[in-house]
């Protein structure tokens, strides 16, 4: 396997890249899986765990920073908008679609939680995607936002966040907004879990995650509703899986998309434990299992036999 840095252009902004190649064969072209994180996190944090499995089992695989975060340039760091997420993963794909080693026919997408769901609006615009993994995705952040805060504090948030539109377009410097929180209070991720994971298992990871955001990226996170093309995913291939105990990303509403929204091709694995544990915990061999299964299944030539082996594993 070979690992590298690479930089692609996204809307002439450069973005940071970490490749993981099968092989240098220079004869052997690939299928891929284009990868991304959730929300205010990069490359470094646990995706090349996923990555590595990826392409041990015969994918060239890239995991990218978005624009304003990790190594990836953007003048407004920390601002967090997923319409240019969602171009950033698009132009991800067109990068490597023209890469030698790649066929460009069968490339896949992966996402979690934030990114869980801008896969599924990607993978409802973009043909070009020829199978999806979507684990603990968003499916309408107003929801999110009203299950972890309650209606009365999130109406207030509501009204917070106009004041500082308002305040915006008048000129005012640009506010931000903790990530985690110890207490849990004036943050982005209230739940229990969170600051232990993000400070302590994530930080480790690497360097370029910062506990903070642009507080207009809330704004921007309660409009977000990438559930809403769901019914045009079809005929593309979709894995959906949830945590069960997941106080991040209930399963419920993502359960009721897929059951609701979401045509054959589909599949849908339901995983013990909470959120963060999909990452480093007691679900992760699970879940990459299952991808890869989904993955190898629907990108690779020699499918019967990959699903065989892999399913046996599972």
């Amino acid at each position: 396997m070979i690992v590298e840095k690479i930089m692609f252009k996204s809307e002439g902004i450069t973005c940071s890249g970490l490749l993981y190649r099968p092989s240098e064969d220079e004869n052997i072209t690939f299928p891929a899986v284009v990868m991304a994180h959730g929300f205010s996190l990069v490359k470094e944090v646990f995706l090349p765990a996923y990555a590595k499995r990826f392409a041990e089992s015969g994918f060239a695989v890239l995991v990218f920073d978005y624009r304003n975060f990790g190594e990836s340039e953007g003048e407004n760091r920390q601002h967090m908008d997923p319409m240019m997420q969602i171009e950033d993963y698009r132009n991800a794909i067109s990068w490597m679609a023209s890469q030698s080693f790649v066929d460009s026919e069968r490339i896949g997408i992966w996402g979690s939680s934030y990114s869980g769901g801008h896969v599924l609006q990607v993978g409802a615009i973009d043909r070009r995607v020829k199978a999806i993994v979507s684990q603990v995705p968003t499916i309408r952040g107003r929801i999110g936002m009203e299950k972890k805060m309650g209606k009365d504090n999130l109406a207030s948030y509501t009204q917070k966040l106009m004041h500082y539109r308002q305040a915006r377009y008048e000129g005012a410097p640009i506010e931000y907004i903790k990530v985690v929180s110890q207490d849990g209070q004036n943050c982005a991720q209230t739940h229990p879990e969170a600051y232990d994971w993000f400070t302590n298992k994530a930080k480790k990871c690497t360097s370029n995650w910062k506990n903070r955001l642009t507080l207009e990226s809330m704004e921007k996170y309660m409009e977000y509703f990438p559930a809403s093309n769901a019914d045009l995913i079809s005929p593309t291939p979709l894995l959906m899986i949830v945590a069960m105990e997941d106080g991040v990303t209930p399963p419920q509403p993502a359960i009721d998309v897929f059951n609701e929204k979401i045509s054959e091709p589909k599949q849908l694995v339901k995983l013990p434990k909470g959120h963060f544990d999909l990452y480093d915990g007691e679900t992760f061999e699970r879940a990459q299992r299952e991808a890869t299964l989904w993955f190898t299944k629907h990108l690779t030539k020699e499918a019967n036999k990959w699903v065989q082996t892999i399913s046996s594993q599972i």
